[in-house]
Formats: C-alpha cells, structure tokens, sequence
C-alpha cells in the first residue's frame, strides 16, 4: 500500500484529502505545521507527497527543496497562489505537479495515480540492472556481454563469451566436450569436438594466471571441463 504525506495547514482540507485518498487504497499521514511535516518527510518513507505552499514554520517550497535533495518519490504542490512565477519555482525545485486551489479531490486522486504508476515504471526499469556472473575475481556481465578479469576487462568473441559463462554458472559440474559442444554450438558434436578444446585453450589464455595449471578451468581427464569455485 502506498504511503502519502499531506503536510497541509487548513485541517478541514487535509481531511478531505485524506478521505478521498485513502477510499482509494492510500495510506495517508497529515501534517499541518511545516517543520514537523519536513521532519518527517526526511526521516520516513512515503512513496508521495502533497504540499501546501503557505504553512507555519517552513513553506512548502522550502519543503519541497529539502525533499527532493534527498529523494525522489513524486511531489505535488497544492496551493491557492496562482501566479505562474509560483508554479515556476515550485517546478523548478523539482515538484512534479502543481494544483491551485480550488480543485476538485478526485482530480487530486487521478493525479496522484498518475505520478505513483509513472514513478514505478521509472524505478522499475532502473532496477532492470545488468545480470553479473561474479566468481573469484572473475566478472561476467551476461547483459553487456562483458568480462573483467582482477579489474582488467578481456576481449572475448562471442562462442567464448558463452562457453565462459555457462561453465561460470554452472561451476564444479563437469562437462564433456560433447555436452559443451551441444549447448554453445547447439548442434552434433560429430567430429567437432576439437572446436571445444580450441576455445577453452583460448579462454584460459585470458583468464588463467598459469595456464598450465589453471585456477578456473580444469581438466577432468577422460571426461571434460569444469568450472572450479
């Protein structure tokens, strides 16, 4: 459930919202001085926040900058000033909408839905963070397709890039040739499973501190490769 803070120093007003905010599944929290309301807009989460603009102790431009310093949950500024310098600056300090005063509370509602369901989509595909393989100083970046080896990226061609990664996912099982040949190569491995030993050879060459004696990759004789953890 979303929460809303109104910090809103007309209490008959503050109610209203509340009311017609919280019959639509809100969660609502009034304020109605503005240091206390600032406070609190600081110190908790909300996922919005409504703010008058004329309020005792600090206005709600003040507010707003403060809020916005440190977070980035939608701001809607309600105010009775309809002068367009206000909804300048009330903008300008990185408010997401702005209602004069009078306006309807179901528009107030629809307005607030519209900012909660943008805000998800944004931090949404923000958290649609890049998928990383990470394993003993190895790191695979499955999304950008990229591989760090102790800090210094290594340039991989693609079957490389897949073979690496599916060995990293799947460490300490062991693959035949066979095995690996059908699932990079997805095809018979009939008389191509020295495609396989070419590209392992390949990728210790870039991961390996020895080669010879490999700390990823091992060889399990007569049988394949496997990834060490």
């Amino acid at each position: 459930m979303s929460r809303i803070l109104i910090v809103e120093d007309e209490e008959s007003i503050a109610e209203l919202e509340k009311d017609y905010l919280e019959l639509s599944g809100f969660e609502v929290e009034i304020e109605t001085d503005g240091e206390a309301g600032q406070k609190r807009a600081l110190e908790e989460d909300f996922n919005l926040y409504i703010l008058d603009l004329m309020l005792p102790g600090a206005d709600g431009f003040e507010i707003c900058k403060k809020i916005r310093e440190k977070k980035d949950a939608p701001i809607i500024i309600v105010s009775a000033k309809k002068d367009d310098i206000d909804k300048i600056h009330g903008l300008g300090l990185g408010a997401d909408d702005y209602m004069t005063k009078p306006f309807s509370p179901s528009e107030l509602v629809a307005r607030v839905k519209a900012h909660l369901a943008r805000y998800s989509r944004l931090t949404e595909s923000v958290k649609q963070e890049n998928e990383i393989v990470e394993i003993r100083g190895i790191r695979i970046d499955k999304t950008a397709r990229r591989v760090w080896v102790n800090g210094e990226e290594k340039s991989f061609t693609n079957k490389e890039f897949d073979l690496l990664t599916f060995l990293a996912e799947h460490p300490n099982h062991v693959y035949t040739k066979e095995e690996l040949f059908r699932q990079i190569w997805n095809m018979d491995s009939v008389g191509d499973i020295a495609t396989v030993t070419v590209h392992i050879k390949k990728i210790r060459e870039k991961i390996e501190y020895n080669t010879a004696k490999p700390q990823y990759i091992e060889t399990i004789w007569g049988v394949g490769y496997r990834f060490k953890i």
